[in-house]
């Protein structure tokens, strides 16, 4: 057979539906190895077909839609909200949420799949209906009282609601999560991305909304009190103090963020010395 004037071989090949481990294994070993090393050895150009190309052409899709559903989200919040800060802190649990769904893909030893990407479309919905919910108690309480007070009062009261929310979709999820069917363990990567994902960012919705809703309101405090300083004629100081700030910011954080140690003349070295005279001896 030839193509274009070139000669074409097709190799077919079919891999069993009732173990999904093994066949994405069998995947990875042909592309990461099998196929390279016959390439390197007979000079030949390769080319996938088939259901591996459909499975990578929507992954890509799924994640444009993601990007796009995500995108949609904030805007329907910037809208609801009257802000462009409030809906990214409430969508600041979506990337955690997706750490919880890591972990539960390396907890069951399951790749990253198709199923995946879905699981982490609904659970990006369910987790931000959570924080939109807490939020608005958290700006209801707060026109009565002190922003703190209604943080500490709005995490309390619609902890019920947010346990239960999370809680029913966990244990109805639950049985799928446990099965062993050949059937269902196509799906599985979505249940524990489901699963996962939400208890993680349940957690997260009650911690870390109101500490980001906290640093917000102190963050917006500073830059308030430095707009007026600067109409009082206190620029310059405003800004020497923000620039000495920044300076020692990364004098002493910069090298850590670089090399991931702390620098010898902050002490890292001598501890870093003394722990190994310790463990040698």
């Amino acid at each position: 057979m030839r193509e274009n004037g070139l000669q074409v071989v097709t190799v077919f090949g079919d891999l069993a539906e009732d173990d999904p481990d093994r066949a994405a294994a069998i995947d990875r070993a042909m592309t990461d190895e099998i196929i390279p090393a016959v390439a390197a050895t007979h000079g030949i150009a390769t080319r996938l077909s088939g259901a591996a190309v459909e499975e990578a052409a929507f992954l890509t899709g799924a994640m444009q839609g993601l990007i796009l559903a995500l995108i949609g989200i904030f805007l329907c919040l910037a809208w609801i909200f009257e802000s462009w800060t409030r809906p990214m802190v409430v969508m600041t649990v979506v990337p955690f949420g997706l750490v919880g769904a890591i972990f539960g893909h390396w907890h069951w030893d399951i790749p990253l799949s198709m199923f995946s990407i879905v699981g982490m479309i609904g659970m990006s919905g369910i987790i931000i209906n959570d924080a939109i919910v807490l939020i608005s108690t958290v700006d209801e309480y707060a026109e009565r009282r002190g922003l703190r007070p209604a943080i500490v009062d709005a995490v309390a009261d619609r902890f019920r609601p947010v346990l239960l929310t999370t809680a029913t979709t966990v244990l109805g999820l639950a049985p799928l999560l446990f099965e062993r069917s050949s059937q269902a363990a196509f799906l599985k990567p979505t249940i524990v991305t489901l699963v996962y994902g939400l208890g993680f960012g349940m957690v997260l919705v009650l911690l870390v909304i109101p500490a980001i809703l906290a640093i917000q309101a102190d963050l917006g405090q500073a830059l308030r009190a430095g707009r007026r300083g600067a109409r009082r004629g206190l620029r310059r100081p405003v800004m020497l103090a923000g620039g000495a700030s920044a300076a020692l910011f990364a004098l002493l954080l910069g090298p850590v963020l670089v090399t991931g140690q702390m620098p010898a003349w902050l002490g890292g070295g001598g501890a870093g010395a003394a722990f190994g005279s310790y463990a040698l001896a």
